[in-house]
């Protein structure tokens, strides 16, 4: 369940189109920017209405919130639900890691008056299921610490990366490929071409 989750979240932050930036001058005005000029210096914030630091402090403050002021709401419900998702099940391991020590506990204690309400289980499997359940919710609130840096780290990315043009004629198409072999009649792959 903790490598499902762990994907998804690899997932939610890869993007699978590529793009590319556009150059915002041509070669003739970029060699006339080489040479150095203090009236034509320009500073990033010229170039971006966006603030990479803001972004990232307001993701800080609250997840999602860089995300929206840099104007990408699409990537709010994945942030909060991730965050959503992640919580519920640190509380549900929680629940069931409590459940099974205090059953742990009951089973290896001397005292009669407590009992194990798992009854099927004996003490070495009480005591593997509370390790794994432990082990289970602390790596659960390792990856929704390492979220929440995701979180600000794309916020301050994708403010960085703001004052860059997109250029759409940049393309990467996968699709299954089968090829002549030397060793073998036919090769199975993936074939990847790129258009720049």
């Amino acid at each position: 369940m903790i490598r499902t989750v762990l994907t998804c979240l690899v997932i939610l932050f890869l993007g699978i189109t590529l793009k590319a930036q556009e150059p915002a001058e041509t070669v003739g005005d970029v060699f006339d920017s080489l040479v150095y000029d203090e009236d034509h210096i320009e500073l990033f914030t010229e170039i971006s209405d966006l603030n990479p630091k803001r972004s990232a402090i307001l993701s800080a403050v609250l997840p999602g919130l860089g995300q929206v002021y840099n104007r990408q709401y699409w990537k709010v419900p994945l942030i909060i639900g991730g965050g959503v998702m992640l919580s519920h099940y640190i509380k549900y391991h929680d629940r069931l890691y409590n459940s099974f020590r205090s059953a742990f506990i009951a089973e290896s204690d001397a005292d009669i008056r407590t009992i194990n309400p798992f009854t099927g289980l004996n003490s070495e499997t009480l005591q593997a299921n509370v390790d794994q359940l432990r082990r289970d919710r602390d790596n659960l609130m390792i990856m929704t610490t390492l979220f929440y840096v995701l979180n600000i780290i794309d916020a301050h990315i994708s403010a960085h990366l703001h004052e860059f043009q997109i250029n759409d004629a940049l393309s990467m198409d996968i699709q299954p490929a089968i090829q002549p072999s030397a060793l073998i009649s036919r090769s199975v792959g993936i074939s990847f071409s790129f258009k720049f």
